[in-house]
C-alpha cells in the first residue's frame, strides 16, 4: 500500500473512533509496548499498530451509479457549467462504522470466548481491541481474561532501561489488573526475579476468584506474600512452584493457611521437600487430590524416603500421585508390616524414571492395595516390577500401562515370560500399552497380544497405542494384532530384531499403520 493510501486509511479509521478513545494512557502503553512471546508478555522496541480499512459500504443502485459517472465527466462550457459552479457543496457525511460495529456484542463475546479458550487471551484480545469501538468493548470484558500468563520485559536478559522499564511495567499492571483481571482464575508468572512480590500484591487486591497459581523460574517469594494471597483469594486451591526458588517456610505457611481447601500441589525435589511433605503427612490438607514431585535440571542424587502409610492417612482423597524421575524408596515400616488405608480414589500413579529405581512388587503393593479405580499406571524404568506383581493389583479397569525400559535393559536380568498375565487381565479396557525394552520371548509376546483378538460381546479392542520398541515381536504377531485392532493410531516397531528391514520404525495415524500391515502381509511366507 502506498504511503499516501496508508495515511488516508489511518485518517478514515481515526474518524470512526470515539473522542479520546485512543489517548495515551496506561491501557495504550499496555497494548503498544507489550506483546506476547514464547514465555509471556515482553517489551518491544517499536510500537505496532493494526491498520483497519473501511468496508465496501452499502450497494448502490443502477441510477446512483449513473449519477456518479455523470458527476465525474468534465462539464462543457455553457449555462449548465455556470450553474454547477454556483451550486453549494454538500455537507460532511457521517463515516460508515463498518461491519465490525454491526455485530451484536453478545455474538462477539461468544466468538472471542472460543478463540481465547483455544489460544489464550493474548495476543488476540490486544489486537482485537484496536479494530473498532465495539470490538474494544468486547475485548475489555473481564470474563475473557480468566487465564493469563505474564513475564517481565525481555525475560532472561537485562531489560533496556533497567529500573525505568520495570517501573513502567508495574505502573501498567497497576491499571490493567484491576480493570481486566477481576474474574481471573488461572495465573502463571514466568521468570520474575525481583518484582514478583508487587505483582502478587496487586493480584491479591483485585483477583478474588483466583483458583490456580503457577510460579515458574521465579525468585523472591516470601511467606507473607503467599499467606496474603491465600487470605485474599478464598477460592485458591492449586499451587505450582516447580523450578522456582521458593523457601519451604513459604509453602508450609501457604498450606497451613489454605488447609482443607487445598486440592493440587506441584513441587520440585530439593533438601526442603521433606518439610513440605511433613506438613502433608500431618493431615494439613486432607482434601488434596493431585501431588507431583519431580527433579529439576540439576538432578538430586539423595534418595527421598517416602512414608507410604503416613501419606495414605494424611491425604486419603489423593487421585493423582506422580514421583517423576525421582530416586525414592518407601520408608521402612518396621518388623511388623501394618497395611495402610490405601488410596481409595487414586486414578493415576506415575513413578517413571530414566534410571533404575527401588520400586519393587512389595512397594507397588503397599501403594495400590486399596486402589480399585486406577486408570493409569506409569512404571517406566522400574525394572524390578514383574508381571506377577502387576497381576495381583486390585484394579480391574486399567486404561494405560507403561512398562518401557529405556537404556537400562542391557545391564539387568529381565523377565522372559509372563506378559499374558497383563494383557488378558486388562484387554477389555487397555487403550495404551508400552512394553519397550522388555525381554519377553517371541512365543510369550504372541500369547500376550492374542488377548486383543476380541472383547466379550463381539466388540473390537479399544487399543489405540502400542509400543513394542526393542522387543522380540515377530511379523506374524504384529500383523495379527494390527488386523484385530482397527482403532490403532500409534505403533512403534523400532529396533525390533525379528522384523524385516525397512519396517523398524514408528507409525502414526491409521494410514501409516495400515501400510505397515500391508507390508507385513506381503513379507510373510505363504502357508503350504
Amino acid at each position: 500500500m502506498a504511503p499516501s493510501a496508508t495515511r488516508r486509511a489511518g485518517r478514515r479509521f481515526r474518524g470512526t473512533s470515539p473522542p479520546g478513545a485512543w489517548a495515551r494512557s496506561a491501557e495504550d502503553w499496555w497494548w503498544d509496548r507489550l506483546a506476547p512471546s514464547g514465555s509471556g508478555y515482553h517489551l518491544l522496541h517499536s510500537d505496532s499498530a493494526l491498520l483497519v480499512l473501511p468496508g465496501p459500504g452499502p450497494v448502490r443502485t443502477r441510477a446512483q451509479r449513473r449519477v456518479a459517472r455523470r458527476a465525474q465527466r468534465p462539464l462543457r462550457p455553457g449555462p449548465r457549467a455556470a450553474a454547477a459552479k454556483t451550486r453549494p457543496a454538500p455537507g460532511p457525511q457521517e463515516p460508515d462504522p463498518g461491519w465490525g460495529d454491526r455485530i451484536p456484542l453478545e455474538i462477539l463475546l461468544q466468538i472471542f470466548g472460543l478463540l481465547v479458550a483455544a489460544d489464550g487471551p493474548m495476543p488476540f484480545l490486544g489486537r482485537a481491541a484496536r479494530v473498532c469501538r465495539r470490538w474494544h468493548e468486547a475485548a475489555s470484558q473481564p470474563a475473557l481474561w480468566h487465564t493469563v500468563t505474564l513475564s517481565p520485559p525481555l525475560a532472561g536478559r537485562p531489560p533496556k532501561g533497567g529500573a525505568k522499564a520495570e517501573k513502567n511495567l508495574l505502573a501498567s499492571l497497576a491499571w490493567f489488573i484491576p480493570n481486566r483481571f477481576s474474574q481471573l482464575q488461572r495465573l502463571t508468572l514466568i521468570h520474575w526475579k525481583s518484582q514478583v512480590q508487587p505483582v502478587l500484591k496487586l493480584v491479591s487486591e483485585s483477583c478474588p476468584r483466583l483458583i490456580f497459581l503457577k510460579l515458574s523460574n521465579c525468585h523472591g517469594v516470601t511467606p507473607d506474600t503467599l499467606v496474603m494471597l491465600a487470605k485474599a483469594c478464598p477460592q485458591l486451591h492449586s499451587l505450582d512452584v516447580q523450578h522456582s526458588m521458593v523457601d519451604s517456610t513459604a509453602v508450609v505457611s501457604f498450606l497451613e493457611e489454605v488447609g482443607p481447601r487445598m486440592r493440587k500441589l506441584w513441587l520440585t525435589y530439593s533438601s526442603q521437600t521433606t518439610a513440605i511433605l511433613g506438613t502433608l503427612l500431618g493431615s494439613c490438607c486432607p482434601q488434596l487430590q493431585v501431588l507431583e514431585v519431580s527433579t529439576g535440571i540439576s538432578r538430586n542424587s539423595t534418595p527421598l524416603q517416602l512414608p507410604v502409610e503416613a501419606l495414605q492417612k494424611g491425604c486419603p482423597q489423593l487421585q493423582v500421585l506422580r514421583l517423576l524421575n525421582l530416586m525414592w524408596l518407601p520408608k521402612p515400616s518396621g518388623r511388623v508390616v501394618i497395611p495402610g488405608p490405601g488410596f481409595p480414589s487414586l486414578e493415576e500413579l506415575c513413578v517413571a524414571s530414566s534410571t533404575c529405581n527401588f520400586v519393587s512388587n512389595e512397594t507397588l503393593g503397599r501403594l495400590l492395595h486399596g486402589s480399585p479405580n486406577l486408570r493409569l499406571l506409569d512404571l517406566r524404568g522400574c525394572a524390578r516390577i514383574t508381571p506377577a506383581g502387576l497381576h495381583d493389583l486390585p484394579c480391574q479397569e486399567l486404561e494405560q500401562l507403561h512398562l518401557g525400559l529405556y537404556g537400562t535393559s542391557d545391564r539387568l536380568t529381565l523377565a522372559k515370560e509372563g506378559s499374558p498375565l497383563l494383557t488378558w487381565k486388562w484387554c477389555h479396557t487397555l487403550r495404551e500399552l508400552d512394553l519397550s525394552g522388555q525381554g519377553f520371548i517371541e512365543k510369550d509376546l504372541e500369547q500376550a497380544l492374542a488377548a486383543f483378538s476380541g472383547t466379550p460381546g463381539g466388540s473390537h479392542s479399544v487399543l489405540c497405542s502400542l509400543n513394542l520398541r526393542g522387543t522380540r515381536v515377530t511379523p506374524s504377531t504384529v500383523s495379527s494384532v494390527v488386523s484385530r485392532c482397527p482403532g490403532l493410531l500409534y505403533l512403534n516397531l523400532e529396533s525390533c530384531r525379528c522384523l524385516p528391514r525397512g519396517l523398524k520404525r514408528a507409525y502414526r495415524g491409521q494410514n501409516e499403520v495400515q501400510w505397515c500391515l500391508e507390508q507385513l502381509l506381503t513379507s510373510l511366507p505363504c502357508p503350504s
